[in-house]
């Protein structure tokens, strides 16, 4: 059985390019191979996750295979939830021993996203995390990888390959944007650098996601330059966002919306429709790039690439459209709406 996944790795990294010698560099697929009990890692689904040891093994660029030992959980919340999704996110724990001489040499602890309904969903998720990162350099970066799992006691449907996603550590973040990760609770939407919430919530209105709030830290992280500045917020997950079309996607019941392809901003009051001036510049300067990375992707299939193009033209028509940017920007500010709903997320 483990003959049969190596030979599965084997083939398919001489059909795709040369995998690299960093994380994060360019746009090539990393074929990457975990093995071990891996059936007793993925149905550990309830309660606090226990690390087990397992193996994670690729091809090298000089097409050696490389295999290290590491340790592994299951993290998250909804997808973690076995009822949710076929493959709970997992979180990869690199001893430095083992990682020196490897792409993952400056790893430590990374967040793996598997398929919940379909790799697909994966892929297009991965697109998300590319879009942000053309929005502002305070993002996760984002790897993608084929992904298989090699466990005999695992079914054939459940091994792969499938698409996966590894994305880049909150600390390692913050060091390449010269800032330092923010712990402290309690931080409102308010008290965050201005500029960096409005290019965020302004995208995560782009892409029609509601899962976030700075509040609770739910799908929100804190980066700032020092103790006493003003932190600045770093989204990620991003599955259930209308862009992404997961088939179990829903808003929250509290924002009394139909589904997530319906665009709700969930920003705080802020009457002064000047303050999003040069948010929306932004915006609109990065359209042709944000356009070209969906129209001329290879891995989207074209049915969907028109979808989401007609969905980001919408919400250009409405940036560009001062009625109609008044009244989804300050949304916020009518009493009888929900756009002051604070949803409390889950922690892990």
């Amino acid at each position: 059985m483990r003959f049969i996944g190596l030979f599965i790795l084997i083939f398919i990294s001489s059909h795709l390019n040369a995998q690299p010698t960093a994380l994060f560099e360019g746009d090539e697929i990393i074929s990457i191979t975990l093995s071990g009990d891996l059936k007793e890692l993925l149905n550990d689904r309830t309660g606090e996750s226990l690390f087990r040891t397992i193996t994670l093994s690729y091809m090298g660029a000089d097409s050696t295979l490389v295999s290290l030992p590491i340790r592994s959980r299951t993290r998250g919340n909804f997808r973690r939830a076995k009822g949710n999704c076929s493959h709970p996110p997992l979180l990869l724990n690199f001893s430095k021993k083992n990682r020196e001489g490897t792409i993952f040499k400056q790893q430590d602890r990374m967040k793996l996203v598997l398929p919940c309904r379909g790799d697909k969903y994966v892929l297009r998720e991965y697109y998300v995390y590319k879009l942000y990162n053309m929005i502002s350099p305070k993002s996760f970066r984002a790897q993608l990888v084929k992904l298989i799992l090699d466990s005999p006691e695992l079914k054939a449907r459940d091994k792969g390959p499938f698409f996966g996603i590894l994305l880049e550590e909150e600390d390692q973040m913050a060091e390449r944007n010269y800032q330092i990760s923010v712990k402290k609770q309690l931080v409102k939407p308010e008290q965050t650098e201005r500029e960096d919430f409005l290019n965020m919530a302004v995208f995560q209105y782009m892409i029609g996601n509601t899962d976030w709030s700075v509040q609770y830290r739910q799908n929100i992280k804190l980066i700032a330059s020092d103790s006493s500045s003003r932190p600045i917020t770093v989204p990620y997950d991003f599955d259930h966002a209308g862009i992404v079309r997961a088939p179990y996607a829903k808003p929250a019941e509290e924002l009394k919306m139909r589904s997530t392809l319906e665009r709700r901003y969930r920003g705080f009051c802020m009457e002064d429709m000047k303050s999003f001036v040069n948010v929306f510049d932004h915006f609109s300067g990065l359209k042709e790039a944000i356009f070209s990375l969906y129209r001329n992707s290879e891995r989207l299939d074209k049915k969907y690439i028109h979808s989401t193009l007609r969905y980001l033209d919408d919400f250009y028509t409405t940036i560009n459209d001062s009625r109609r940017a008044r009244r989804a920007f300050l949304y916020p500010c009518q009493a009888s709406g929900t756009g002051n709903v604070v949803i409390k997320g889950l922690r892990n």
